[in-house]
């Protein structure tokens, strides 16, 4: 348990109160003085003390040894095997004659509150070629440029926006499907007289590692789709 920081009673302080009683001689009502507390509070902690020791002068769980009006084990099983049938709350309650608070809570307590919760996850779907260069994926980033450090650093917001159409720098970037080794080049723009070079500077890089690339991926860039790019005097 997370005690506050102010709390009068830590449990540092509990035992350091306690053995002003037991060992120091302190009356109860002294102590509770001392310490800014009541005297039964003090009575409390030294009955722990004496029963388990430093141990016992740990925080404990509020929840109740026994619970006797709580709902018996057959009755969750048969809310969460009607559940499991696509029945509503409303309509396990009524079926089962509790109220329509116990079934949710018990839903609740077994995962089961929202229908979506009834499917099994999708076991994630991941796939990556068996060999290094069968295929690289390239795409482009577009990011602004900035002429000067902005207001989040400086604190002044004096002529914040005269950054505005200072114009782009393109980021282009390969990574390879296997390895997810990843290659990057900063572009002027983002057309083919930009993206040929890059992606021979790609292939090269790849070959400075022992890597053959059979197979290119982007998307349906304009870039991608010219002539030049998809020509094979591009590779």
């Amino acid at each position: 348990m997370n005690v506050h920081k102010n709390a009068p009673l830590t449990p540092k302080d509990r035992e350091a109160m306690v053995r002003s009683v037991v060992e120091g001689g302190l009356s109860k009502a002294d102590a509770a003085h001392q310490f800014n507390t009541t005297p039964k509070t003090v009575a409390k902690w030294v009955k722990r003390f004496r029963a388990e020791g430093v141990a016992g002068l740990r925080d404990r769980s509020s929840r109740p040894h026994s619970s006797p009006s709580q709902t018996p084990p057959a009755k969750c099983a048969a809310v969460e095997t009607l559940r499991r049938q696509r029945h509503t709350g409303k309509q396990i309650a009524a079926e089962l004659e509790v109220s329509p608070a116990t079934v949710s809570r018990i839903l609740r307590r077994l995962g089961l509150n929202r229908i979506r919760d009834l499917e099994p996850a999708e076991p994630e779907r991941r796939y990556e070629r068996e060999t290094p260069g069968e295929i690289i994926h390239i795409d482009i980033k577009k990011l602004g440029r900035f002429e000067h450090v902005g207001h989040r650093i400086t604190g002044d917001r004096t002529g914040q926006s005269n950054s505005r159409g200072v114009g782009w720098e393109f980021v282009h970037v390969c990574i390879d499907d296997h390895s997810r080794v990843a290659f990057s080049e900063i572009k002027p723009d983002e057309t083919a007289d930009s993206a040929v070079p890059f992606l021979k500077a790609a292939i090269a890089y790849c070959k400075s590692l022992g890597v053959t690339v059979t197979r290119v991926m982007t998307d349906n860039g304009s870039c991608y789709k010219a002539f030049a790019f998809l020509g094979r005097r591009a590779w």
